[in-house]
């Protein structure tokens, strides 16, 4: 049976890239226009031809045109230029670090996404920020998993919080009273949910956490989208991220 192909432009966030071969690659990507897709890209021998190993590290943003076929697993990637090169993020230690760290948590986060426009602005964006900002964004990463829980459906209510509440993080709500499950924070953990939900990019930088602090924020951020998405793994890049900061950054 012959199913029709048609070619779709799109904007593209790379999340992961796996060499396929002698001359391909399968890369995963969340795109504007068709959430997240898996394509496979025919890499030319020489530096001349118009793909480029390099448009596909993670977070790199692109703008791809593909061929769609009905009931295939894996589109061909037919051209892709640089939608925005980085001026930072690629000679920054830290930086490099917060972005290969999104780009696992996004790899795994958004395995069967749809299109969501605002979402995607919403990673666009963020990536952008990160690449231009000189000082303050030790918090970065800290900041986006709490935010992007708002486009996966389990943002924590803030309605009933008061000093010395429990999280529920089943329910993503605060609580004076335990529930009967375990899978809940102590007030200290509820609190730093708390402050971190007042947070963003622009004015991170004015919470001061400890190294020993982001680390804990972390691991339950990680814990808390474990529970709401099933076989959420371990993140392999999260240790690195973890050696990089100490508590002079803010």
């Amino acid at each position: 049976m012959y199913f029709r192909s048609m070619l779709v432009k799109t904007e593209a966030i790379v999340l992961h890239s796996l060499k396929y071969g002698e001359t391909r690659l399968i890369v995963d990507l969340f795109t504007r226009e068709a959430g997240r897709l898996s394509l496979i890209a025919s890499m030319p021998k020489t530096q001349k031809g118009r793909l480029k190993k390099q448009y596909f590290q993670p977070m790199t943003l692109l703008e791809i045109e593909y061929e769609q076929r009905q009931r295939v697993q894996l589109q061909k990637l037919k051209d892709a230029r640089l939608l925005v090169a980085w001026s930072s993020i690629s000679f920054s230690p830290e930086k490099l670090a917060l972005s290969l760290f999104v780009a696992e948590f996004l790899y795994h986060a958004l395995r069967s996404e749809q299109r969501d426009e605002p979402l995607f602005s919403y990673i666009s964006d963020a990536i952008q920020w990160l690449d231009t900002v000189e000082v303050g964004f030790a918090n970065f990463h800290l900041t986006f998993l709490m935010r992007m829980s708002r486009f996966l459906g389990f943002y924590p209510n803030l309605d009933d919080y008061t000093d010395g509440c429990v999280f529920d993080m089943r329910a993503a709500t605060f609580s004076l009273l335990a529930p009967t499950h375990r899978d809940f924070l102590q007030p200290d953990d509820a609190r730093r949910i708390h402050t971190l939900m007042r947070m963003d990019f622009p004015t991170m930088h004015l919470f001061q956490f400890s190294r020993t602090d982001r680390n804990r924020i972390v691991d339950v951020l990680l814990r808390y989208y474990r529970l709401h998405i099933p076989q959420f793994p371990e993140l392999k890049s999260l240790s690195v991220l973890q050696e990089l900061w100490n508590d002079n950054h803010r």
